[in-house]
């Protein structure tokens, strides 16, 4: 009967993370039409495809979404799985690995000289996937004393953000630039980056305690309305900002008192019952 019982499928986080793998794969599928419409003329034309590009950058966004939303839910039912925990890994590898290196290696970085751009773009790639398999390991291993459930490395939803929020930023500030000039060996350098972030062992809050029951005081409500509104108003802008904040917080967290650590990620040392013995998601 255990058996049994560890083979059943908890409902709403699952179609949470369907959710994400279907906006993944909807990514890719329009990178592909991307290409295709810009090389119609027998050249590559990037203007005739960044309406796909932008798309596609706009699904990785819904998908880091649904990411967030799959554990929340997880966790604040109780449902949190093995299989949920694998089932995520598949889905983000797509998501947050294949779309944004497909991406960057056939749209953005193509005119980089002696395929630079494919090796970037597969670094980010390997690194993601590696990342994705530390985590499942470590989410099985006994917990270590003083564990507060920190991430090893930049998670990868994030580091997917912070590239498609920076990518979709230049592409229309350039919107005229036909190879996004000197842009695209920022966003080269970027990735490169990232990549290496992703294997790093500096550590970046969860923020998994802060779930739909989590309180807060009247100006923590007024700080997300404002990042709200902020989001809406400046759209291509706001983003980028957002995943910069978290990957810089991620670098200089060990030079911030804990106090403040703990006002900064809604730490309040409640942990939830029984989740110590429950396999998490990223």
């Amino acid at each position: 009967m255990k058996d049994d019982d560890e083979l059943k499928i908890p409902l709403l986080p699952n179609l949470m993370t369907a959710g994400n793998l279907c906006c993944g794969f909807l990514a890719v599928l329009s990178i592909f039409y991307g290409v295709m419409e810009a090389s119609k003329s027998g050249t590559y034309d990037f203007l005739l495809a960044k309406k796909y590009y932008e798309t596609a950058i706009m699904l990785i966004f819904g998908s880091c979404i649904f990411d967030l939303l799959d554990g929340r839910m997880a966790r604040l039912t109780g449902q949190d799985s093995p299989f949920g925990r694998e089932f995520d890994s598949l889905a983000d590898i797509v998501s947050f690995g294949m779309a944004p290196a497909m991406l960057m290696a056939k749209a953005v970085l193509f005119p980089l000289p002696n395929n630079v751009g494919w090796g970037i773009a597969l670094l980010y790639l390997l690194c993601g996937a590696m990342r994705l398999a530390r985590f499942n390991c470590l989410a099985v291993m006994p917990k270590k004393p003083g564990d507060n459930g920190d991430f090893m490395g930049i998670p990868i939803p994030m580091a997917a953000g912070f590239i498609a929020s920076l990518t979709i930023l230049i592409i229309n500030v350039q919107e005229n630039d036909r190879e996004l000039g000197l842009w695209k060996y920022v966003l080269a350098a970027a990735m490169f980056g990232i990549s290496l972030l992703m294997m790093s062992k500096v550590r970046y809050p969860s923020f998994k305690k802060v779930d739909f029951r989590t309180k807060g005081s009247i100006w923590s409500v007024v700080a997300i309305v404002l990042v709200l509104v902020l989001l809406v108003r400046y759209r291509y802008q706001a983003p980028v900002v957002l995943f910069s904040l978290y990957l810089v917080y991620g670098l200089v967290r060990p030079l911030i008192s804990k106090r403040l650590q703990k006002d900064i990620e809604w730490d309040d040392d409640e942990e939830p019952e029984n989740i110590e013995e429950k396999p998490e998601r990223e």
